[in-house]
């Protein structure tokens, strides 16, 4: 069977057709576009009846959408694996460093690299509302040092597999946040991923075993105090979906930094513990700044900024189960760097939120919507 029109693949964004009758040339984005010829016998159409701009355009448009929305949502588990290498610097930092020292040397590294970034952005700034500012501040003092403290104070006054397991929770406080103040309508099928994603997350941590023995031991302070950090990390996704959706990702990145600054260093004086560092000029202080400058790059800035570039087109209740590839990650590091034997229950689990991770992204056909700011 021939053609009546002939399509030429000048250029792989632009295809061309060309009329063997009138030798025409139509141009197209993206894609071929077979129509038939302007005839003038009795029963065929006229070619000025074809209005191709429009269905090419729409076509595009949507293949254009579902790109975009599978790319940011694997930006999203890129960003959150990234926090799984925080182990390989933070180790070594804690042998002459605490936790809440670290975490503000870390801050004022990279607000080195956010406070000219803001410079550059500030009028940007100037159409915040006093929602935005709650939600930059959620971010920052809530999902950055508060659920940090939180978890922390978990972990010492409460018995250690319930808190883990409340913390676990976290993505559901992500998803009816979303769907509260966001107005999120969650995929097909997503409540049964949930429940597969939650489970991989389960063995990965506690295998096929039961962690507690009663469920009295839930009624403790160390569990209210990890469910609170659970509710400010989902809550913080929330934020930050909201904040993407008003700021460019690189200035919501910034400030989340910055505006930390403050908290963690009233923190740090609080704590009253004495900075270890090595002398300046030894090998101990190179190996110190060194790791103290990766964790700030590797598993902080960069992390966080592919992280809200994926969220400027994922929905927060989707991106709340990307973030699963960071416990995933720490697992493999784990094994690969710190010699700890991966079980079956934990690869099972493995692979599960991978499946998860993979069928969600298959249901990524359009953007995240537009926030109402």
């Amino acid at each position: 069977m021939s053609l009546s029109w002939r399509a030429i693949f000048v250029h792989p964004m632009q295809a061309y057709l060309i009329s063997p009758r009138t030798h025409r040339l139509s141009s197209i984005g993206g894609g071929f576009l077979l129509v038939r010829p302007p005839y003038s016998r009795q029963g065929e159409s006229k070619m000025g009846n074809v209005n191709t701009g429009t269905q090419v355009g729409s076509y595009n448009a949507d293949a254009e959408a579902k790109r975009r929305a599978r790319g940011g949502f694997w930006l999203v588990v890129l960003g959150a694996a990234l926090w799984g290498a925080d182990p390989l610097f933070r180790v070594i930092l804690l042998k002459n460093l605490s936790s809440a020292q670290i975490v503000l040397l870390e801050h004022i590294i990279i607000a080195l690299i956010a406070i000219p970034v803001l410079w550059k952005n500030r009028l940007e700034l100037r159409g915040l509302g006093w929602r935005h500012v709650g939600a930059l501040l959620f971010i920052s003092w809530g999902g950055s040092a508060l659920a940090t403290v939180l978890f922390t104070m978990g972990l010492s006054s409460g018995n250690l597999n319930a808190v883990l397991l409340l913390q676990k929770l976290q993505p559901l406080f992500a998803i009816i946040l979303a769907s509260l103040l966001l107005k999120e309508k969650l995929p097909r099928h997503f409540g049964k991923l949930l429940v597969v994603a939650l489970a991989g997350t389960y063995m990965l941590t506690f295998g096929f075993t039961l962690p507690i023995g009663h469920w009295n031991e839930f009624i403790q302070v160390g569990s209210l105090l990890s469910l609170g950090a659970a509710a400010l990390w989902g809550g913080s996704t929330v934020m930050g979906r909201l904040m993407v959706g008003k700021l460019k990702y690189e200035t919501v990145t910034s400030l989340r930094f910055v505006l930390a600054l403050p908290l963690l260093t009233i923190i740090t004086w609080t704590e009253g513990a004495a900075w270890n560092m090595p002398s300046f000029g030894t090998g101990e202080f190179a190996l110190v700044s060194l790791n103290l400058i990766g964790q700030a790059l590797l598993p902080g800035l960069l992390s966080l900024l592919v992280y809200y570039k994926g969220l400027t087109t994922t929905k927060a209740s989707v991106a709340t189960l990307a973030e699963l590839s960071f416990p995933m990650v720490g697992v493999l590091i784990n094994w690969i760097v710190f010699q700890q034997m991966v079980t079956g229950p934990q690869l099972l689990g493995f692979l599960l939120i991978w499946v998860v991770l993979f069928l969600i992204s298959r249901q990524q056909s359009a953007s995240a919507p537009p926030i109402q700011s």
